[in-house]
């Protein structure tokens, strides 16, 4: 890899940085990045995955005042992600490559498609909210653990996934608190995910090192941005253009 193509890989990384922390597509915005560079779809995932670890702690360093007195929290619902992305990465590296590509087409576009219809969801969340907190908690933490597998095995807007799930276990938190526990809870799956795509995929090194300087930028400055900047009109650009994606990649 050259400097030029390392030089595009950190831009590549900062930009996906304050997308994960403001609309959480990074992967939207890195893994096309790694595919035009020349990987295979397998290795751009996990490359993408382990770069993507240096995005959840710059994150999680940009929202200690989110994060403050949600340790606890954040520690029980991390370490299910982690299990998660686990379980997510073992699915990965078993399937076979053919496999992987067929199916990028419909997990991009149905992350899409997901992020369009937050709105929606968040009405129907509303609805239930009278439903019987035990059942529906532990309804969530199966969700979650879903979503963590989704995060592990490909992660595009796998962010989305978690987000939507945290706002629906805690209504009373600011979107900002939420998507800061999002991050980190995501960080997990990402970095459970890694740990096995270093010991047995086929990681591409000198991409990841510039791209995760990026994620990494990215993500500690993206918090000052999501305090600040609205959220409906990336959600709304963010989701066409993954909508968009997913025809080109199935064509």
């Amino acid at each position: 890899m050259g400097p030029w193509q390392a030089l595009e890989l950190l831009g590549v990384g900062f930009a996906a940085g304050l997308v994960s922390v403001l609309v959480s597509l990074a992967s939207l915005v890195s893994f096309p990045a790694l595919l035009a560079l020349g990987l295979p779809p397998v290795a751009a995932n996990v490359t993408n995955t382990v770069a993507l670890v240096f995005t959840g702690l710059g994150a999680t360093a940009g929202s200690r005042t989110e994060l403050s007195g949600r340790g606890r929290v954040v520690l029980r619902l991390g370490l299910l992600a982690a299990a998660g992305g686990t379980v997510g990465a073992v699915t990965l590296l078993l399937a076979p490559a053919s496999s992987f590509q067929i199916v990028v087409p419909f997990l991009i576009g149905g992350a899409s498609v997901f992020l369009l219809a937050q709105p929606r969801l968040a009405r129907l969340r509303a609805a239930y909210d009278g439903a019987e907190r035990k059942w529906r908690q532990r309804g969530l933490l199966i969700l979650l653990f879903g979503a963590a597998i989704y995060a592990g095995y490909f992660g595009a807007a796998g962010g989305i996934l978690i987000l939507a799930i945290l706002t629906a276990m805690f209504p009373t938190w600011t979107p900002q608190q939420v998507n800061a526990v999002k991050n980190t809870v995501g960080m997990c799956a990402n970095g459970t995910a890694a740990v096995g795509f270093v010991i047995f995929g086929p990681v591409h090194w000198g991409a990841v090192l510039p791209l995760g300087l990026g994620f990494l930028i990215g993500g500690w400055v993206g918090p000052a941005f999501a305090r600040r900047l609205p959220d409906n009109a990336l959600r709304v650009i963010a989701a066409t253009c993954g909508i968009a994606m997913a025809v080109k990649f199935a064509l």
